[in-house]
């Protein structure tokens, strides 16, 4: 009788359902207010920057400044978007809630003395801070604390950017390769849509971008986004190792890391000065508006490029995906007219499938694009974020990432899940090294030699 009186599961779900609904709107008011803020700071910061181009030779004194802080208070929270992910994936302590302040004056430092650096790792750091402080307030096991940083990493997301569908997806897709979680789908969609509009409350008005021509569905417009995004994944990819592999030489060049941001420092504002390239500093988003607009330089993505990665590598603190939209979207334009495209189009398309290579998220990039220039773009923005996703290989600009359900057969049947990407090339090479040893040869069951001859002469003794 009782198996017959059994509540229905939409009733046992109702529960869950109330607690992250009230949850992620906490998340979200927290994030959404923490995001205007630091978007409103930024933009006072670049404002003031650009009418005083002198700022930028104290760079290299900004950056030192606050590389000291950091080694002096920010040790635990230095691995930034990184720690968030390694601790959705593996629970240990909450994250310092000076994550929050440290991340936020440091972007608005970098950028008011004109390092290239981007935003969406502060908001994603600010708002994983933020949300994981209520794990001890709500008295959350692991596994719902594994959810509540995702609703964090999405609020983040989607307020910075006001884009809060793509938001909600990259919450679940940036923590391994071709896997989400979709119990985490709700709360985090719920987080991404009131992040946004807390955000938008206080009155933040999102960069508006628009795309005048968008060509129909045809065998060669897809041929030409394919292979546009082979050329936008392997940008990607290069982007993210470059990274990287600065980064670790810095590190092991330069062992007291205040005076990793003053190398850097100094590079950048010569460079600047020298080649007078004003226009790759900062979030560079007039340039971006440009590359919608008007053919740009063909070397503006390798300039842009080549300042971000020198700006990450050596310590200044910011984000990557701002740089990687204006890279994308001045290699689109730069590629249209080879492929028979109009630039706006391909700029826009550009402008998300760079992201997608370099951060393995081709799902939330393509909601972006449709959220930035409209759902007429959304087929072939699909096209180039999966083409480049998949041509950008194992690699990406958080190291942290898992590599989840590999891009390739090979890695599939040979990877572990869990390994992370950064990890990979040293999982190939003791793999590699393991093949070319000898093989073991069996162990001999007869009997030993030496045993036969001291029987024979044990018989002739006798």
């Amino acid at each position: 009788m009782r198996k017959y009186l059994r509540r229905p599961e939409q009733l046992e779900l109702l529960p869950s359902l109330g607690k992250w609904l009230l949850i992620a709107s906490v998340v979200a008011a927290l994030a959404g207010s923490a995001s205007a803020f630091f978007l409103v700071s930024l933009d006072r910061a670049t404002e003031w920057r650009e009418a005083h181009r002198w700022i930028i030779w104290l760079l290299p004194l900004a950056g030192m400044g606050v590389g000291f802080v950091y080694h002096l208070l920010g040790k635990q929270v230095d691995g930034g978007n990184n720690l968030i992910i390694d601790e959705i994936h593996d629970p240990k302590k909450v994250v310092p809630l000076r994550m929050a302040p440290l991340v936020l004056g440091g972007t608005v430092i970098s950028h008011l003395f004109g390092a290239s650096v981007g935003r969406e790792g502060t908001a994603v750091q600010m708002s994983g801070a933020l949300a994981d402080q209520l794990t001890h307030v709500f008295r959350l096991e692991h596994e719902d604390r594994r959810i509540l940083l995702m609703t964090g990493v999405s609020a983040g997301f989607s307020a910075v950017f006001g884009t809060p569908l793509a938001g909600a997806v990259f919450g679940l897709e940036i923590l391994a390769i071709g896997r989400m979680r979709y119990d985490a789908l709700f709360p985090c969609a719920v987080a991404a849509i009131v992040a946004n509009q807390v955000c938008l409350a206080f009155g933040v008005h999102h960069t508006h971008y628009a795309i005048s021509e968008v060509v129909p569905i045809s065998a060669w417009s897809v041929l030409a986004v394919v292979l546009a995004g082979i050329i936008f994944g392997l940008v990607g990819a290069v982007f993210a190792k470059a990274a990287h592999k600065l980064g670790a030489t810095m590190k092991r060049r330069i062992g007291y890391a205040p005076l990793r941001p003053f190398v850097g420092g100094v590079i950048v504002a010569t460079a600047v000065w020298a080649l007078d390239a004003y226009n790759y500093i900062g979030l560079g988003i007039p340039e971006i508006m440009r590359s919608f607009q008007e053919p740009m330089k063909p070397w503006d993505w390798l300039g842009k490029l080549v300042f971000t990665v020198v700006s990450l590598g050596t310590g200044f603190k910011g984000g990557e995906v701002t740089p990687l939209f204006y890279i994308g979207a001045t290699l689109g334009n730069a590629l249209a007219p080879l492929l028979h495209l109009p630039f706006p189009m391909l700029a826009g398309i550009g402008f998300v499938a760079v992201f997608a290579g370099a951060a393995n998220t081709p799902i939330a990039t393509t909601l972006m694009a449709m959220e930035l220039f409209g759902a007429d773009i959304g087929p072939l923005a699909a096209v180039g974020c999966i083409t480049a996703y998949l041509f950008s290989g194992h690699t990406g600009i958080y190291h942290a990432q898992r590599l989840g359900h590999g891009k390739h057969s090979k890695h599939r049947r040979t990877v572990p899940e869990e390994l992370r990407i950064s990890d990979l090339a040293h999982f190939h090479k003791q793999r590699s090294e393991a093949q070319k040893k000898p093989p073991i040869p069996p162990a001999d069951t007869s009997e030993p030699q030496i045993e036969h001859q001291a029987n024979d002469i044990d018989q002739k003794g006798e």
